[in-house]
């Protein structure tokens, strides 16, 4: 359950001049609505697209970002068996090759920079993702997937304001079928159909943010019985604005928590089971951790360093509808991010 404000009609992100955040623009919504008309202020918008696939003993994600001063995209895949891993990334300094529009999904992401190939072209029913380039050892790579998005199927939209002058807008998706393939070289991971269940996640990004911050981000999907969940949770950088990124979708339905969430982890120990507990009683859920990805960048200060494990969910969750399910064996990832950018 949640105490904030629900919207249900398209509002601007910023003011008319693009300076300040809109008022009217706190809250969430079901799905996207605000037009992040995020004009001037150069230096200090963040613009991304990330989309991850979870697929059984695979986790493929891509970005796609306009960080001001950077622009940035990549390709990154793990087995989770065997602990291969791979991919490709593009950093330009400057971010003329990089455009993503006010509004999610309304124009298709390209890029053909320094041997990555990479699109996300929303389509009848759901949103493909394509991409190619080469390994370091030489092997050519490619992706092909289309993550579907039912009808009705809901989405987490919040406005995050720690001031009128620093805010974000995400837009959350979980539980988003996705069928398709990874080839590298020789070797191919079918991803959902006759492979298993396969989910696409997406994290909308676009806002103002301060020079430094530090999140935690979790998620993840499968079924129970014959209901599909999917898990969305954050904290720490929600902390004190009044609105939160939380929430459950089963069958395509949102339970948006308002309240802040307890996660019990260990920075120093991340492949220990992480607990994510909702202290008013709609979420206990536990991830076992099968694999972390580790990235360390320097900085003018503390740089940047994440853990983003990946394993499976068990434990329970209730919806507003007051639906009870134990759910085990659910795909998912839990992350923490210390940020400088």
């Amino acid at each position: 359950m949640t105490h904030e404000r629900e919207l249900t009609a398209e509002v601007d992100l910023c003011t008319p001049d693009g300076s300040a955040l809109n008022p009217a623009a706190l809250g969430w919504s079901r799905g996207p609505l605000h037009r992040a008309n995020l004009e001037g202020r150069f230096g200090i918008n963040k613009r991304w697209d990330y989309w991850g696939v979870l697929a059984g003993d695979l986790v493929v994600s891509s970005v796609y970002a306009d960080l001001d001063h950077l622009g940035l995209a990549d390709v990154w895949w793990a087995d989770l068996r065997t602990g291969a891993t791979g991919g490709s990334v593009v950093v330009t300094v400057g971010n003329e090759d990089f455009d993503l529009p006010d509004r999610p999904g309304a124009r298709p992401l390209r890029l053909d920079r320094d041997g990555l190939t990479l699109a996300f072209v929303d389509e009848d029913g759901g949103t493909r993702l394509t991409a190619s380039w080469t390994e370091g050892d030489g092997r050519p790579g490619r992706l092909d997937v289309h993550v579907a998005l039912p009808p009705g199927h809901e989405s987490l939209n919040v406005v995050i304001p720690w001031n009128e002058e620093r805010f974000n807008f995400t837009s959350k998706h979980q539980a988003r079928p996705a069928q398709g393939k990874l080839v590298v070289g020789d070797e191919r991971w079918p991803i959902g159909g006759d492979a298993g269940d396969a989910w696409g996640v997406l994290d909308v990004g676009r806002g103002r943010w301060p020079s430094e911050i530090t999140w935690n981000w979790g998620g993840g999907a499968g079924r129970v019985g014959d209901h599909v969940v999917g898990l969305q949770f954050g904290a720490k950088w929600t902390e004190g604005s009044g609105f939160t990124e939380n929430g459950i979708i089963v069958d395509g339905e949102l339970t948006k928590i308002g309240r802040e969430l307890d996660w019990q982890y260990d920075w120093d120990a991340p492949m220990e089971p992480w607990r994510v507990v909702d202290p008013g009683g709609q979420l206990d859920v536990t991830l076992v951790p099968r694999y972390d990805k580790h990235t360390q960048l320097p900085g003018r200060d503390r740089g940047s360093e994440t853990h983003q494990v990946f394993g499976t969910w068990s434990g329970r969750l209730r919806t507003d509808a007051g639906l009870e399910l134990e759910v085990d064996g659910l795909q998912g990832f839990a992350e923490e991010a210390r940020q400088e950018w």
